[in-house]
């Protein structure tokens, strides 16, 4: 792992900083400023950034030498390593390094243009998740709050650009889910899954972030524009490693993925074909020590394919979604209920989920009701009392229920049914139990 002192980088990974309480906390401006104008030059890896810094002492001595009549020259004859005549720097990469430190200011001013922020490995609050995996970006662009990189628990959900009806749907589901349990949901702002993802998080007013395949200046797809907007809005943060006029290319999104799986405990794929770029996030989590887990589909689904070819190949690695709940507990985001003896096997079969896991899953209106139920109300006028909401809103949540085999009714009298029947009465909110008018959640549709 890159980390850079006064002494030069090193990849001793004690050698990060330590974390305070301002972000501001790392390099001098002027020194930040050089790193992203080194981290701007296309084909300047994390390896040959080291290794400029440890020749020079910091990223400030690089640009103003590349700026410099004998720049050129003074980088020309380095090696790459000792005892070899490979150069540290091809002409091509040469001759964009000199161009970059020349037309640095113009680089600079741009990145303040859109807003950015500028993030180096030198820098406190740099994400500890991303410091950890191998070779992290040396420079990050940040629009948002960077603190919100370094929430306790983050959550990459991720899946094909062209997802089914069934798919998008079970992508908001698991991201709002996420979102209410005040966890950061990750993901890369691509149409489908990726969307999906992110705008069920906007409408949980969880946090999210969104990675990008290219730079600030080339949001991709452009109709995500304002879903980043809302994102940024909302406390969250729109990231890149390239720099803001870079254009989203086939080699980027690769890249992209190894950040999504490295600011992301564990990552999930809703849905991915054969060939998916998904599937390169999965492999990234795996290589970087993180959880991976997929959606099983059906055998003939062309946009299962990838996961369940996935999910057999990574036997024992991978592991599989088997339901909402039952995701929130494998995360840790919610206790593990009795279904899961101490060595971690569950019971077969497992009847019961945890009942935080699943008040969670539901949508905010239909959990108001839910713990209404949970508390003992059991009619039609005792649940509008206590929600405050609309007779119709409570009509339409309870036949949402019923077809979700949570609620039974008969005789105009209605009660808890299949796993929402396990919810014990303590794990809803006082306020209901006790028979309080909580402020009603806006009706559905």
């Amino acid at each position: 792992m890159l980390g850079v002192g006064r002494a030069g980088p090193c990849l001793d990974p004690s050698a990060a900083p330590a974390t305070g309480p301002s972000w501001r906390q790392g390099p001098e401006p002027a020194e930040r400023d050089a790193w992203a104008i080194l981290a701007s030059v296309p084909g300047l890896g994390p390896l040959t950034f080291a290794a400029l810094l440890t020749r020079f002492g910091s990223a400030r001595a690089v640009v103003e030498i590349a700026r410099g009549p004998g720049g050129r020259a003074a980088f020309a004859g380095l090696p790459a390593s000792s005892g070899t005549d490979r150069p540290l720097l091809g002409p091509d990469v040469l001759d964009r390094l000199v161009g970059a430190a020349t037309g640095g200011e113009a680089f600079l001013a741009r990145t303040r243009e859109l807003g950015l922020e500028i993030l180096t490995l030198e820098d406190a609050i740099y994400p500890a998740r991303l410091r950890a995996i191998e070779m992290p970006p040396p420079v990050l662009f940040v629009r948002g709050d960077p603190a919100a990189l370094s929430l306790s628990h983050a959550v990459a959900v991720v899946g094909t650009r062209r997802p089914s009806d069934a798919g998008r749907r079970i992508a908001a589901r698991i991201s709002a889910a996420i979102a209410r349990l005040g966890a950061l949901v990750v993901s890369g702002l691509a149409v489908g899954i990726d969307g999906a993802a992110h705008a069920a998080a906007v409408a949980e007013a969880g946090r999210t972030v969104a990675v990008l395949g290219g730079g600030h200046g080339h949001v991709f797809p452009r109709a995500h524009a304002r879903l980043s907007d809302e994102i940024v809005g909302q406390g969250g943060v729109v990231v890149s490693e390239l720099a803001p006029e870079m254009e989203p290319m086939p080699w980027t999104f690769p890249r992209r993925n190894r950040v999504i799986s490295g600011l992301s405990d564990a990552t999930i794929v809703v849905e991915a074909g054969a060939r998916s770029g998904a599937l390169i996030t999965a492999n990234w989590a795996l290589e970087q020590g993180r959880e991976c887990f997929l959606v099983p589909g059906s055998l003939d689904a062309p946009a299962s394919s990838g996961c369940l070819a996935f999910l057999r190949d990574y036997a024992g690695v991978a592991r599989i979604v088997a339901g909402v709940p039952e995701l929130l507990e494998d995360l840790g985001l919610v206790a593990a209920g009795p279904g899961r003896i101490p060595n971690g096997v569950r019971t077969a079969p497992r009847l019961w989920s945890s009942p935080v896991g699943l008040l969670a899953e539901l949508g905010a209106t239909e959990r108001l009701v839910a713990e209404a139920l949970i508390g003992g109300r059991a009619t039609v006028d005792e649940l509008v009392e206590v929600t405050d909401l609309p007779v119709a809103s409570v009509l339409g949540v309870l036949t949402l229920l019923e077809m979700r085999g949570l609620v039974a009714g008969a005789y105009g009298r209605y009660q808890p049914a299949g796993r929402l029947a396990a919810v014990e009465p303590r794990a809803v909110r006082r306020s209901v139990r006790a028979g309080s008018r909580p402020r009603a959640a806006t009706p559905p549709g």
